[in-house]
């Protein structure tokens, strides 16, 4: 372990960099990690000012450094004094401080990066033509297309949901089409991974089926029957404690009791409506499959409160939590 860990700040017009720095005022005393942000200095010396936080932010001259809380750009404060919500500049800069954060974690220079929220939109239209989302982006630039998203939270009884997604950011039409055997194999084979990584005692994997009802036999659909069954049969064949397809309504329920440690579901809304009604302030996203530790606030820019000094940072804390963990049982 290196004892440092990096946080993308993200779009700066968002709320990204306030619960960036109200999460790690949080978390100052619960050990001595040292803290990279990776994003503009002025942004996050004046919001620590307007903020009453106080932090003892310094610009960042190397690892050996004293301190805990330090700052980089690898833009060299390029931003416009005024900047307006999601402009190209803005979503420009959140892409190069994603860039610079996985490269530092892929020299090893950090144990884990936390990514801060970005507008996919905004970065289009800034000139990332073909920006999908961080998670796409991060995988790309590790050379590695064997990555899924999970999201896990726990309710006011600390019971989890971890959900593993098999596809992500595509329109629903394009699902069954875009849905493969291959894909929710991987799926699989990283949601047991996950429950390794965290520690659990066991790593019992529940598969959701793509229609109502699993499809009833092929009633309302065949997907279950052509592509999700082979895939958990050959998974099961591989050794793993997997079982599906189950009924996507029900599935979610008996993960939560603790029947199952994981839920892999096929498209990204079946997985995270759930998540969010369970655990939505304190949610967290996790890139699996990537050859270093990223974690996420599972929330947006939300602009509609971005400057207030209202927005919530637990899902941020969660993020952050969750990379230590990590971090520490892979040491």
């Amino acid at each position: 372990m290196t004892g440092w860990l990096g946080i993308s700040l993200g779009d700066v017009t968002g709320v990204g960099p306030e619960v960036t720095l109200k999460a790690i005022a949080a978390e100052a005393g619960g050990n001595d990690t040292k803290y990279l942000l990776v994003g503009d200095e002025n942004v996050l010396r004046q919001l620590n000012t307007e903020l009453s936080l106080n932090l003892p932010l310094a610009s960042f001259s190397g690892y050996s450094a004293s301190g805990r809380f330090f700052m980089v750009d690898p833009l060299n404060g390029t931003l416009p004094a005024v900047i307006t919500e999601g402009s190209p500049a803005v979503a420009r800069a959140s892409v190069a401080w994603l860039r610079d954060g996985g490269e530092r974690c892929l020299r090893r220079e950090l144990d884990a990066l936390i990514t801060a929220p970005v507008n996919k939109e905004s970065i289009i239209r800034g000139g990332h033509l073909s920006f999908v989302g961080q998670t796409e982006f991060l995988s790309k630039l590790a050379g590695t297309d064997r990555t899924a998203m999970m999201l896990l939270g726990h309710d006011d009884k600390n019971r989890w949901l971890r959900v593993a997604l098999a596809t992500v950011h595509i329109a629903i039409k394009s699902v069954p089409e875009r849905l493969t055997r291959e894909k929710i194999l991987l799926a699989i084979e990283l949601a047991a991974q996950s429950c390794r990584a965290l520690g659990l005692s066991r790593a019992r994997i529940a598969v959701a089926g793509l229609n109502p009802h699993a499809g009833e036999g092929g009633a309302f659909g065949d997907e279950e029957i052509t592509t999700i069954t082979p895939a958990v049969l050959t998974a099961k064949q591989a050794g793993f404690d997997v079982v599906g397809p189950l009924s996507g309504d029900t599935v979610f329920h008996y993960a939560l009791c603790g029947e199952y440690d994981a839920v892999v579901a096929m498209y990204h809304d079946q997985g995270l409506a759930p998540l969010k009604a369970v655990a939505f302030d304190t949610g967290v996203n996790w890139t699996l499959g990537l050859p270093f530790i990223r974690t996420s606030p599972d929330h947006g820019t939300a602009y509609d409160i971005a400057g207030q000094g209202i927005a919530n940072p637990s899902s941020m804390i969660s993020a952050i939590r969750l990379a230590k963990q990590l971090a520490k049982n892979t040491k």
